[in-house]
């Protein structure tokens, strides 16, 4: 995965047949009679991860890190990666480089890409995958748009997702571009940018757990890069959020040169390469087990990441608070 550029680096073969030659419409995910539970991506040309690649225990690690901190024992199944084969996939993936770049001019060298998490059916990834998103969901809590959940939040994305008949359920990871952000308040109906300025929104401006992309650009913000299959508890949705409440009502103030863990990990997420963000999560973990120090896990931080990174974070998360 490491940077963005990897995504335009397609397969030596040329896919001669477009994508809807083989998958007439997104209902053939549905209709087809499958005997392995993984056909289906098979059919769409996505390939499954070996487990002990970079990649896929870089998905996995995110996709832990949100569920236990919503006390849910979930289990990754498989990832499966798109590697935008077919005309129009691959013509989406050179659209979102394109608006990288123009996002980057705009905000002055800095497109600010994320990781969001996108739950639904089967069905629907299957569509999403061959025909890019089509709409939004009726009801979003954050203004009208496709909402996505950032990297260590992969608990709320998981709660839109359905079971298929194997008992699996499905999430898509996703690049996102979110360039300029504006704070979207619960229950607002904003459907589109308050002005030029803005390219996306946030539910928060400081440690953003929802990204909402505007329909105008849900097909040229977000780039699906994996399908991550998983068991979870059947009751997923009805899991009390008891657990996170109480942590942020004990957590202490913020000063003026601190940053709290998940906020600086969501922050490194969007600049590291995912061998050095599989180390600093490792490291993260041993300092809530209480495995290492507060110092200890700083060094190796400073060592990960780097003085002038680690800098720059506290700046600007500071600057965002104030």
């Amino acid at each position: 995965m490491a940077q963005i550029e990897q995504i335009s680096e397609y397969q030596a073969s040329m896919i001669v047949d477009d994508d809807e030659k083989s998958h007439d419409s997104g209902s053939d995910c549905s209709k087809s009679v499958v005997s392995d539970r993984f056909e289906v991506f098979t059919r769409m040309r996505l390939v499954r991860l070996e487990e002990d690649s970079i990649e896929h225990e870089f998905t996995k690690k995110m996709f832990a890190v949100g569920m236990e901190s919503n006390g849910v024992d979930a289990k990754v199944v498989a990832v499966h990666k798109n590697l935008h084969s077919g005309w129009t996939r691959r013509a989406r993936c050179e659209t979102f480089l394109i608006f990288q770049k123009a996002v980057a001019q705009k905000c002055g060298g800095n497109a600010n890409i994320g990781y969001g998490w996108y739950g639904g059916s089967r069905d629907e990834i299957c569509d999403i995958l061959l025909h890019g998103f089509s709409g939004c969901r009726a009801a979003g809590s954050h203004g009208v748009g496709i909402q996505l959940f950032a990297n260590n939040y992969s608990f709320d994305g998981a709660i839109s997702s359905d079971t298929d008949e194997n008992g699996l359920r499905h999430m898509l990871l996703c690049r996102v571009i979110l360039g300029k952000r504006e704070l979207v308040p619960a229950g607002s109906n904003q459907v589109n940018p308050s002005s030029k300025e803005f390219d996306s929104g946030v539910d928060s401006l400081v440690n953003p757990k929802r990204f909402i992309i505007w329909s105008s650009f849900m097909n040229s913000h977000i780039m699906p890069l994996f399908v991550v299959s998983f068991k979870a508890p059947a009751n997923l949705k009805d899991i009390p959020r008891s657990i996170q409440a109480s942590a942020a009502a004990v957590r202490p103030p913020p000063k003026s040169a601190w940053v709290n863990l998940t906020a600086m990990m969501n922050a490194l997420a969007k600049v590291l390469p995912p061998p050095r963000m599989v180390l600093l999560s490792k490291s993260a973990d041993d300092f809530r087990a209480k495995k290492i120090t507060r110092p200890q896990l700083i060094r190796r931080v400073r060592t990960l990441a780097g003085d002038k990174l680690l800098v720059s974070v506290v700046k600007n998360f500071n600057k965002e608070r104030e």
